[in-house]
């Protein structure tokens, strides 16, 4: 796929990641972008800066809390009668706090599974639309469980893995036209991960280990991930699953068939 004169649509665009991804697309010609995120995010000064970058217009906010169905449906609706279509989603809003864990559930989970049955609506071939791609965001511990302050945090990034690749299985791929994809993001800087220490009140592992536990995974800046973003988005393959780690190049990576590992 290419990126110019698409039209794409980011949840939790406001800051962040999510703020990067919205720009690379611009930066890459996509012809519009909608910013959905909380009414009292920065999501309007967010797409103040991308319209005095790139254009009046270019890019539109739409308060949405995603944990609340009727608002993201709203959202995506907003956006298809704004821009006229969709062709690119970015189900990015996300949330790691395991002392509101039904919250988080409801946003990295539910969010995302509503936001991919919307995407499908919108874009699929077999409702009248153009076909398209959706990236689910997970994380690196929702292939390998490494967060061991977050457990419940981790089963959300493995829910949006399962769930991702099985609508990207040629039942649901043949009929819409729509490419899923999965980014795993390792660690970024962002609020997510500065701010995980306020959140271990209910974790054996106290700020100190936590901090201590960092060092051993390299950082990287969310710019890298939005490059990585911008590369899978034009040439991954359906279903594939994509870790962004250390300010590297992205990079793929397999499940192995339960024939295969079986001992």
């Amino acid at each position: 796929m290419q990126i110019k004169n698409k039209l794409a649509l980011v949840t939790g665009g406001a800051n962040g990641m999510g703020f990067s991804y919205a720009r690379e697309l611009l930066r890459n010609g996509a012809s519009h972008v909608a910013i959905l995120d909380l009414i009292n995010s920065t999501g309007q000064e967010a797409v103040n800066k991308l319209n005095a970058e790139f254009g009046k217009r270019r890019a539109i906010f739409i308060a949405c809390d995603v944990s609340k169905p009727q608002e993201l449906e709203a959202g995506f609706a907003r956006t298809v009668q704004e821009f006229g279509g969709l062709e690119i989603i970015i189900n990015n809003a996300g949330i790691m706090d395991d002392s509101r864990w039904e919250l988080m559930i409801n946003v990295n989970v539910n969010a995302v599974v509503r936001g991919t049955l919307l995407g499908m609506q919108y874009m699929g071939k077999d409702r009248g639309g153009k076909g398209g791609v959706i990236v689910n965001i997970a994380a690196i511990p929702g292939a390998l469980p490494t967060a061991e302050c977050f457990p419940v945090y981790t089963g959300t990034k493995h829910g949006i893995i399962g769930l991702t690749t099985a609508f990207a299985m040629p039942y649901h791929y043949e009929k819409t036209g729509v490419r899923m994809l999965i980014m795993c993001p390792g660690m970024t800087k962002t609020d997510l991960i500065s701010k995980v220490p306020e959140k271990l009140s209910n974790s054996s592992m106290s700020p100190e280990d936590y901090k201590e536990a960092l060092k051993k995974f390299p950082s990287q800046t969310v710019d890298s991930v939005a490059h990585g973003m911008m590369h899978i988005i034009r040439s991954a393959k359906n279903g594939s699953i994509w870790i962004a780690e250390g300010g590297e190049p992205v990079y793929q990576i397999l499940i192995p068939d339960r024939l295969v590992t079986k001992v």
